[in-house]
């Protein structure tokens, strides 16, 4: 996860957004423990309270079940349930901006596919912040 904190939203926001992106990206996958919030709160300098703030949404949304005396865990179909609401929220809320700046600029399917096939890959690393691995990319996914 990354270390730094913007002012736009809360942090305990900011950090269930890192989780919710973990999980889609499939860096965490169901049965996967969520580290300690005390751990989280050390490593990142937060208060525990604001770590389990955070905690407690991802428990609220029914991403991660909490397992008395071991911790917290991604249950069974949370990545299926992020992907349906993520796609939703995209198609609702930001697809409308893109369609419109495609449309504002003229630009046909073919020039965007063209555009996307020309784009730098980002190495290993970057798949962890940037988005979802491609499939068949992750040698793990055969587990």
């Amino acid at each position: 996860m990354d270390r730094e904190w913007n002012d736009n939203q809360p942090i305990y926001r900011q950090l269930r957004d890192r989780v919710v992106a973990m999980i889609l990206d499939c860096v965490l996958r169901e049965g996967d423990p969520l580290p300690s919030v005390r751990t989280v709160a050390a490593e990142y300098r937060l208060n525990p309270l604001t770590v389990l703030k955070g905690y407690q949404q991802l428990v609220d949304e029914g991403l991660v079940e909490t397992r008395r005396g071991r911790g917290m865990f991604i249950n069974a179909g949370a990545r299926a349930l992020l992907l349906q609401g993520e796609r939703q929220r995209f198609l609702e809320e930001e697809w409308p901006r893109v369609h419109a700046t495609i449309r504002r600029l003229g630009l046909q399917a073919e020039q965007l596919l063209d555009g996307a096939n020309h784009q730098p890959r980002p190495g290993p690393a970057a798949l962890e912040s940037t988005g979802p691995k491609p499939p068949g990319s992750d040698p793990e996914e055969e587990r």
